[in-house]
């Protein structure tokens, strides 16, 4: 496993070591002892998630400001533009974004910590998302800032108007976000 800083270099995009040939592929998608020599993070996962998405849905930004999340996050099927958002007051790049494309061809994860607002756009028909997390679902600490917040100006690669929930669209704008 590859760890690659992105221009927000807490969060790392991982590249696993895969094995294939005509017959298929082969890879360890995680491993504690290779998550930590690669990230020098010392996680401990608490719960594993997976969705299954259509195409222009777009979810988050999400974020607990209480039992912060940290994330390891893939795509089994399909693709995604994931993204963090750093939502640390004390950070140089407080409210600075990175977006990364996932996908089950690349196989790549992304490493979003503690402390970050995470979302993702499905640009595949659909899109199998798996992450796990440091810690447990807790409804009453979620918070969700506007996915097309303009102070944030993620570039989204949209297609039209995406697929919002209900929840989602009931976001708040980054300046009135709790912050960490």
């Amino acid at each position: 496993m590859k760890a690659k800083p992105t221009k927000l270099p807490e969060v790392l995009l991982l590249e696993p070591r895969v094995f294939g040939d005509k017959r298929g592929f082969f890879f360890e998608s995680y491993n504690k002892i290779a998550f930590a020599a690669a990230t020098d993070i010392q996680a401990e996962f608490v719960q594993d998630n997976h969705s299954c998405s259509a195409r222009h849905v777009l979810r988050g930004l999400h974020y607990q400001i209480r039992q912060p999340q940290g994330k390891l996050v893939r795509v089994v099927a399909g693709e995604v533009f994931d993204v963090a958002v750093d939502l640390r007051r004390s950070s140089p790049s407080l409210g600075q974004w990175v977006g990364c494309h996932l996908s089950a061809e690349n196989k790549c994860q992304l490493w979003v910590p503690e402390g970050f607002a995470h979302g993702f756009l499905v640009l595949s028909e659909c899109a199998e998302f798996l992450y796990k997390t440091t810690d447990y679902y807790a409804p009453e600490y979620e918070r969700c800032i506007r996915w097309d917040d303009p102070d944030l100006a993620i570039d989204w690669p949209l297609e039209g108007a995406p697929l919002v929930s209900l929840k989602d669209q009931a976001g708040v704008a980054f300046k009135e976000a709790e912050l960490f």
